[in-house]
């Protein structure tokens, strides 16, 4: 078996279409990983074209649901087929909604369910099926949060919370499960980032965005590639005996 997957070796990224999930399959393409984006919007294709002329690597842009099980595992077989058997996961397809709990319909309840923790494991499990299938190993990366560890405030959102947890348990849960395989299972949580749609949120909010700031000690919300560092060092060789850990990154935020 062979020990860990090569700087090339290709990738797949849940929720890869924009904001976080683009930005982590972009740091990943410019190390010359061919990448697999998976995402509901419309506009993943021309994200992974975007990645493909940027980088020089090749990139396929897949529309699927993560919530459906077997349509993630259909899109893996695609990506397979087109750019070979994913050795690195980065699981970043997330929503959140914000509500006061006793108001919180069981729809709303479950879709934030169904795709922060279910699509979480529909891909985490499509991903070590074909590692376990082929005889390789390879690294998951799922994104849960500091919002799994601590309760924001002073907003309400126990769904998203409550389903970020989950991830961290989950990652720790198929770490130990798949360790023996060789096929590592980490999770990262970002604090305040500013995603595409989270910038647009407090440009629209002002006041809300300067409360985040003062209770983060670094004096900022995150910039994208300030994760870039840690994931490029999850998925490579560099983090072969890193496996089961929930690592925060966050500004300090959840230090105090």
């Amino acid at each position: 078996m062979e020990q860990h997957a090569t700087a090339t070796s290709p990738a797949v990224i849940t929720g890869g279409a924009r904001g976080l999930g683009y930005s982590l399959a972009s740091a990943l393409a410019a190390t010359g990983t061919s990448v697999a984006l998976l995402d509901v919007l419309p506009e993943v294709s021309d994200s992974a074209t975007r990645l493909a002329d940027e980088h020089g690597v090749s990139a396929v842009g897949l529309r699927v649901d993560v919530t459906d099980q077997a349509a993630v595992a259909a899109a893996f077989a695609e990506a397979a087929d087109q750019l070979g058997t994913p050795r690195t996961l980065i699981t970043a397809a997330g929503i959140t909604a914000w509500n006061d709990s006793v108001d919180v319909s069981a729809e709303e309840w479950r879709r934030v369910m169904s795709v922060n923790l279910d699509g979480t494991f529909f891909a985490s499990q499509a991903f070590a099926r074909s590692l376990l299938r082929d005889g390789l190993t390879g690294s998951a990366v799922l994104v849960a949060s500091m919002s799994g560890s601590i309760v924001n405030v002073p907003q309400f959102q126990a769904s998203y919370n409550a389903s970020k947890a989950a991830v961290a348990h989950l990652a720790k849960s198929l770490a130990v499960e798949w360790a023996p395989s060789g096929i590592r299972v980490n999770s990262i949580s970002p604090g305040y980032f500013l995603s595409d749609m989270t910038r647009q949120f407090t440009e629209a909010n002002p006041e809300l965005a300067r409360d985040w700031i003062a209770r983060i000690p670094a004096g900022r919300m995150g910039e994208p590639a300030d994760l870039h560092g840690l994931v490029l060092f999850l998925a490579s060789a560099a983090s072969t005996y890193i496996t089961g850990q929930d690592l925060i990154i966050d500004g300090g935020y959840t230090a105090i």
